[in-house]
């Protein structure tokens, strides 16, 4: 198996087509977070941890994700995928996610979409790095809020998740989720997006693009167990989480987030 190093060597450190804006990062205060998580009475609440360090965006993540979930695997939509970022010496910021790194990145040029391909020499990058992103599973979800018939909703655990027999595809959640994770459904035509594989986490499986990521970058867990990996992690290490400013609450956090990824 090629190795995280010699990966990163081999290719230049990306939504597609995007312009992205720098912004500056809060970090989770823990005392903080857990004296909330402290007051919330559920036994369980489910919380996923990505370290940016470990990811080298090979794509095994999307591609579990699709086959567990049943999204087509040719179509352009997925409930999680993988963006690279690269940052040039000139200080502009270039990012991608062909087929939502479902294949892995396998060339350096970055793919801009309409502004066509970009070709970035490894001697103009200052840095680059992969991003993966998924539903934050916010303990404030507007999604929620703004879904007329109720096919959107909050489990006890904090899991937002969709009742197809419900959804009528109005399309509000998806215009009302700030991080961008929902899409219409290519053959059910309802709203779709990453519930953590809650068919399996609630069985005391993994889900599955934790399950199959071979560096560890990804791991969910019970922030109401102050000795599951995830907590720990959130006690003692730097991490942050996206887009804070929206008051959503995600439950996505990450280690090693740089502030230009948005």
């Amino acid at each position: 198996m090629i190795s995280r190093r010699k990966f990163l060597k081999n290719t230049a450190l990306g939504i597609a087509g995007m312009g992205i804006s720098l912004s500056a990062l809060e970090i989770i205060d823990p005392r903080k977070l857990f004296a909330e998580v402290a007051a919330d009475k559920a036994a369980v609440r489910w919380a996923f941890l990505v370290d940016t360090y470990k990811c080298v965006g090979c794509g095994l993540c999307v591609k579990a994700c699709k086959e567990e979930n049943e999204v087509p695997y040719d179509a352009n939509v997925t409930r999680t995928w993988v963006e690279r970022y690269v940052l040039t010496k000139t200080g502009k910021l270039y990012a991608d996610t062909p087929k939502g790194a479902r294949d892995g990145f396998t060339t350096d040029k970055i793919d801009l979409n309409a502004d066509g391909i970009k070709d970035i020499s490894k001697e103009g990058i200052e840095k680059a790095f992969f991003v993966p992103k998924l539903c934050n599973q916010c303990d404030n979800p507007p999604c929620v809020q703004v879904c007329p018939v109720g096919a959107t909703y909050q489990a006890a655990d904090g899991v937002v998740l969709v009742d197809r027999k419900w959804c009528i595809g109005c399309g509000y959640c998806i215009m009302g989720c700030p991080y961008g994770v929902r899409f219409f459904h290519p053959v059910h035509h309802t709203a779709e997006k990453c519930n953590f594989c809650y068919h399996r986490i609630t069985k005391g499986l993994k889900s599955a693009c934790v399950q199959a990521c071979p560096f560890g970058a990804r791991q969910i867990g019970n922030i109401k167990d102050p000795n599951d990996p995830v907590t720990v992690a959130i006690r003692t290490q730097r991490v942050g989480v996206l887009k804070s400013e929206y008051g959503t609450k995600p439950q996505v956090y990450y280690i090693g987030l740089d502030e230009e990824v948005r």
